[in-house]
This record gives structure tokens, C-alpha cells and sequence, in this order.
């Protein structure tokens, strides 16, 4: 293993609480995806290192359907997943990750933050922070779901949202009452997930210095 991947792994273990091996639950089947929601964001179940991607079509801000594993297939892919555009901790990491995108690019790779924002709404997340990667509505939330990053949000947490000034049945357009749990996949162009970095408490971000040297990582 190279400096740089122990590097990586051991800042992983210690501020991601899944572990990073990608070995299933003992009959589970590998291949499977989660569809269900748990009711905490403390009880998910993401998918690892090593896990293949599930097949994930998303929309864009046109509302066009867009095919994530086709994309991953042409670049090197760094995935987010973020609460919103009225989340005010995934606007700081929209912004961060505009400013690491032009390394990212040089390494190859390609941005595409995902949130179950409606198609019309992401627009007001790329003007304000002036974002030249992809943004993606999963306003069904089928693939956070099928991550294993989905959770019911509770009713007191709703009306404690509503009071202040936060709809998420508006900024979805449905009544599932999911939000993903922040999370950060790198993903090679063969499918597989090569880092990970998921945390219930959505206060807490990977920096993004960390992200890229991952991303460098991933690539040998």
C-alpha cells in the first residue's frame, strides 16, 4: 500500500463511523440494494468500499433523466450526497467543492452532487455559489435509498423544520419525509466505490484537502 492510501485509510477510519470493508452482512446478497428507510440517520447502511454502484437514474436541472452509471463509465467519479440547497452546512461544502474542482478535474475526475431537491430548485443552488459541476435531483429519493443513506425524518423534527421556514415537502415536491445522510462516494470508472465518507451528524463534513488526496489515492 502506498504512504498515501495509509494516509487516506487511517483518516477514514477516524473520522467515518462505518467501516471501510466492503464484506456483506452474512447472507446478505451483494448485489442487492437497500430500499427501505430506516428512522434515524444513526441506523443507516451504506454501501463500502468495494461495493459495485446500483443502477441510479437521477434528473437534471432540465429534468432530463440522467444515467449515473453511464457517467461513471466516462470519468472517474467524486459523488455527493447533500441534505438541500436550504441545508446552510451542504451550501459551505457546495462552495468547498468548487473550490477543489479544478484538481479534481486535472486528476480526471468529474463532481456530481446529488440532493432530493426538485429539478427547478437546483437552479438556485448553481447561481449562488456559481457552480460548474453537475447537480442532480433524487427527489424520490430512490438513489439514496438504494446507497443505504436514506432516513425517515421524524414528525418533531418536520415541525421543527416548518418553524424555521424549511418545507421539505416543497423543496422535494413529495411526501416521503426522506433526507439522505451527507455522504461523499469516490467511485472508479468500473463501477466500484474506492472511498467513502458518511456521517449522521450532518454538521460534519470531509474537508475537502482530504477528498482530493482520496481521490488521488483512488486512482492507484
Amino acid at each position: 500500500m502506498k504512504p498515501i492510501t495509509v494516509i487516506i485509510a487511517l483518516t477514514t477510519i477516524l473520522l467515518n463511523p462505518y467501516p471501510l470493508s466492503a464484506t456483506p452482512r452474512e447472507g446478505a446478497d451483494p448485489h442487492a440494494t437497500n430500499t427501505t428507510s430506516p428512522a434515524s440517520a444513526d441506523d443507516i447502511h451504506p454501501l463500502l468500499i468495494g461495493a459495485a454502484i446500483p443502477q441510479v437514474v437521477l434528473e437534471s436541472l432540465d429534468s432530463n433523466a440522467f444515467n449515473l452509471n453511464q457517467a461513471v463509465k466516462e470519468h472517474p467519479t467524486v459523488l455527493i450526497f447533500y441534505r438541500g440547497g436550504w441545508c446552510p452546512y451542504c451550501n459551505i461544502q457546495l462552495g468547498q467543492l468548487q473550490m477543489v474542482e479544478p484538481e479534481l478535474l486535472k486528476l480526471g475526475y468529474q463532481i456530481i452532487a446529488v440532493s432530493p431537491d426538485l429539478p427547478s430548485n437546483l437552479g438556485e443552488s448553481v447561481d449562488k455559489h456559481e457552480l460548474t459541476y453537475t447537480l442532480l435531483s433524487d427527489h424520490a429519493m430512490k438513489a439514496a435509498q438504494a446507497f443505504g443513506i436514506a432516513f425517515r425524518v421524524s414528525e418533531a423534527t418536520l415541525t421543527k423544520y416548518i418553524g424555521y421556514g424549511i418545507d421539505l415537502e416543497a423543496a422535494s415536491g413529495e411526501q416521503h419525509h426522506l433526507l439522505p445522510v451527507p455522504a461523499v462516494f469516490i467511485i472508479g470508472q468500473d463501477g466500484l466505490i474506492k472511498f467513502t465518507y458518511v456521517n449522521p451528524d450532518y454538521k460534519i463534513r470531509v474537508d475537502p484537502t482530504v477528498l482530493v488526496d482520496a481521490a488521488k489515492a483512488a486512482l492507484h
